[in-house]
């Protein structure tokens, strides 16, 4: 008798274990289809398939497609490593080029982990409003943390030809998944040439 809580620890255990693999293969198994047959294109019932699981248990773990997807974002701004980025950006409160390159260095991690998702959610965007609100937040977000970063530096450090929102706007232009895609997918760079480039341009196109 006296090992019978243990005993039901453990399959408590095992049951929270069972479940967070379903979710992982549903997720992964979303992901490979949304990528290689397009968001609007994969029905609940493929990605069920896929991942060799029922319709139902998708929808009782995700709720829909838009559910799912949602998800796939917060995953990947959990790879991308926030408090890193947090970590850095206090760590050079006074050296405006360090700061740039720890956005930049979070910008390739983003990319270089979950820049599928981020592709996904803005085709998904296109004829999902929610999914639209997501993408269209996630930038939005982008922007209010340069904002942040830039308006902690003393004046004289943006380039005098610059006000605020143009800087956002030079920031944006360049660190974004479409010419990370183009370089590393195209071009043949590698991730650190990225974020190595990245780092001086953003320095020569942004301080004074």
């Amino acid at each position: 008798m006296s090992q019978e809580p243990g005993r039901r620890r453990y399959d408590s255990l095992r049951r929270t274990a069972q479940a967070q693999q379903t979710r992982a293969e549903i997720a992964r198994a979303a992901l490979k289809l949304f990528v290689s047959q397009g968001w609007t294109a994969t029905t609940v019932r493929d990605v069920a398939r896929e991942a060799g699981v029922s319709v139902p248990t998708v929808y009782a773990v995700y709720g829909n497609k838009t559910g799912l997807t949602r998800a796939l974002a917060d995953a990947a701004d959990l790879a991308a490593d926030v408090p890193h980025l947090i970590t850095e950006l206090e760590s050079s409160r006074t050296d405006p080029a360090r700061q740039l390159a720890a956005m930049a260095g979070y910008d390739r991690r983003l990319y270089e982990r979950a820049g599928d998702v981020i592709t996904l959610v803005r085709e998904a965007g296109r004829s999902d409003p929610e999914l639209a609100t997501l993408y269209h937040d996630g930038r939005v977000r982008g922007d209010q943390t340069r904002v942040e970063v830039f308006s902690s530096w003393p004046a004289g450090v943006l380039r005098p030809d610059l006000d605020m929102p143009s800087a956002v706007d030079v920031y944006a232009a360049l660190c974004n998944i479409d010419v990370y895609t183009v370089l590393t997918g195209e071009r043949g760079w590698s991730p650190d040439r990225v974020e190595q480039w990245w780092c001086g341009v953003l320095v020569r196109e942004l301080l004074a």
